[in-house]
């Protein structure tokens, strides 16, 4: 929960978010395997979550998904909902307990685990209701679980992170605050978190945890039928505060917060060229106990991280971190928002990527294809460290995978030198191959704001543009050029047009932007004659009946022509 949170509205959350817990001695971070990404499913229906795992987290490689809160919790639309339980039933606004067990089975045959986001600290700020599974309640009273003698004695907000009292026994933002130093409430506590376990859950997010002492966190962990199950504590860095999040680490993770801060202050102002002992090395927790992200639901809101509103500057900081071997990445997925209280659109229910304001961030090509080439590179140390003095940089993992981030405004040309043995590779981020010979150098040219990544389980490109699914472009077709197809859907009145950094793609011009054609709607195509051997930058964007421009999200996609035939791209239009 965020102490910043706007208490008129219960903005709750700042600093919910968090790393993986295990009772003391058995403390790990990245979770077990050789898979350690997170997808964080913000405000995604269970049924949803089930489709993505078997669609594109399963495949991209994700070893964890986390869910909101499954708990009841009060009514209403915004987010921030599903953060105040009224009992500890499966009967919230993203599903019921069928939906949930439903979920977890068809992840887990996707080979993905499932983490639970769980609310223990704390019950609801309503003074009374009727929850979202039909269970009345009032502040201090939740008939069936707990009644005022199982609260703390303070009944006053949380005011002073100088004192550790106030923060540990306290209200959070108006929040009835349980006391988890009494046994009947560790109990009961931990009988939730069982009846989780039972239905397969393989860890859990424990919220707010910087507001329970660690000594009552261990005691709960200690009554679980997997005293060792994967667990993540959220429990935020504050300078000068009375708890250290540290104090956790002996029960398991905890998630760096300082990592995502500080990536934001590099990528919009700093140099790249100093992210070279980014880490520990920042004086940041050990990498083995750390969760690392880029950006979670509370720190976008409040802009403590970058977001998918940063475009280009959030893509590379995704590349980055699941390039860079520090802690456990979380990838947040979520949905766009101008008011920051709104629910998720639809109730939860993600039709489809890209529309109604989902953005589905774990899907896009330059995040998504970085989770395999970490789960390649585990294990290996950086090597081959290059930059330009600035914001341009370089690195390998090894003899496995080596990652290019150009994040100047202009492009990149040279020569890289990396430990990679001789061969062919697929740059994942664009689907062009790249070669690298016997002194494991090779030669590229990288467009502005993009990246370029290699690694030894992807020699093949199995598509050759930078779309969702790529193409290797049609030998059989006389001319040479570019196939656009993108998946877009649309509104009566609006068109989807691609533009570039080539004279014969209008130039970045808007108004010269080419229009696609929608016979196949939802996918808007069009061939565009270019040279051969062309590398070009595109984005696609929107146009209503006005005239006026809507952007795809993002960084530009870049792709090259053969040098004979046309290459295909089979695009999805990111929101």
């Amino acid at each position: 929960m965020a102490r910043r949170a706007a208490a008129a509205a219960l903005t709750l959350v700042a600093g919910m978010a968090g790393s993986f817990v295990a009772v003391p001695g058995q403390a790990q971070a990245a979770p077990p395997g050789t898979k350690d990404v997170t997808a964080v499913m913000f405000q995604w229906r269970f049924d949803s979550i089930a489709k993505a795992c078997t669609d594109t987290l399963g495949p991209a490689g994700y070893g964890y998904v986390q869910t909101s809160p499954p708990q009841e919790h009060i009514q209403g639309g915004q987010w921030w909902t599903s953060y105040q339980p009224v009992s500890y039933k499966i009967a919230g606004r993203l599903g019921d307990r069928a939906s949930f067990k439903n979920m977890i089975d068809t992840c887990h045959r996707a080979g993905v685990k499932v983490v639970a986001d769980a609310v223990v600290n704390h019950m609801s700020a309503h003074a009374s209701g009727t929850g979202t599974g039909g269970t009345p309640f009032g502040k201090y009273d939740y008939p069936g679980i707990y009644q005022g003698q199982d609260m703390d004695d303070c009944r006053s907000e949380v005011n002073d992170y100088r004192n550790r009292t106030n923060v540990q026994n306290c209200e959070l933002v108006g929040l009835a605050d349980l006391d988890t130093g009494e046994e009947y409430v560790r109990d009961r506590i931990a009988a939730y978190l069982n009846d989780l376990l039972s239905l397969g859950v393989d860890g859990f997010r424990i919220d707010a945890a910087k507001h329970m002492p660690a000594t009552d966190l261990a005691a709960v962990k200690s009554r679980l039928s997997d005293p060792n199950v994967y667990w993540k504590h959220e429990a935020i860095h504050g300078a000068g505060e009375a708890v250290s999040p540290t104090e956790y680490l002996g029960s398991g993770d905890v998630q760096e917060f300082r990592y995502g801060r500080e990536l934001k202050r590099v990528f919009t102002g700093d140099k790249l060229a100093h992210l070279r002992n980014f880490g520990e090395g920042w004086g940041f927790m050990e990498s083995g106990k750390a969760g690392v992200f880029v950006e979670n639901h509370d720190t976008e809101r409040v802009g403590d991280t970058l977001n998918y509103k940063n475009g280009a500057d959030y893509t590379l900081a995704n590349v980055f971190m699941l390039a860079w071997p520090y802690g456990s990445p979380d990838v947040h997925s979520g949905y766009e928002w101008s008011d920051k209280d709104a629910g998720p659109p639809n109730g939860g229910h993600v039709a489809a990527c890209y529309t109604d304001g989902w953005k589905c961030q774990h899907a896009w090509r330059e995040i998504s294809s970085m989770v395999a080439f970490r789960n390649v590179a585990r294990g290996q140390a950086v090597t081959d460290w290059w930059d330009n003095g600035n914001d341009a940089i370089a690195f390998g993992r090894g003899s496995r995978a080596y990652v290019v981030v150009n994040q100047e405004p202009s492009a990149l040309s040279r020569t890289f030198t990396t430990s990679l043995p001789a061969g062919d590779y697929c740059d994942v981020q664009s689907g062009r191959t790249v070669t690298v010979d016997g002194s494991g150098r090779f030669t590229a040219t990288l467009g502005a704001r993009t990246a370029l990544a290699l690694h030894t389980g992807a020699r093949t490109c199995s598509g050759g543009g930078s779309g969702d699914d790529g193409g290797t472009g049609d030998p059989g077709d006389p001319a040479d050029g570019a196939s656009f197809n993108v998946d877009a859907t649309t509104v009566w009145g609006e068109s989807i047009h691609v533009t570039g950094d080539r004279a014969e793609l209008g130039n970045w011009n808007t108004a010269d932007a080419l229009e696609l054609d929608p016979a196949a709607y939802p996918v808007w195509k069009l061939d565009v004659d270019l040279p051969p051997g062309t590398t070009f930058e595109y984005k696609y964007l929107r146009k209503d009946g006005g005239g006026n421009v809507i952007w795809e999200s993002g960084a530009n996609r870049t792709a090259t022509v053969p040098a004979d035939g046309r290459v295909v791209l089979n695009d999805t239009w990111r929101g």
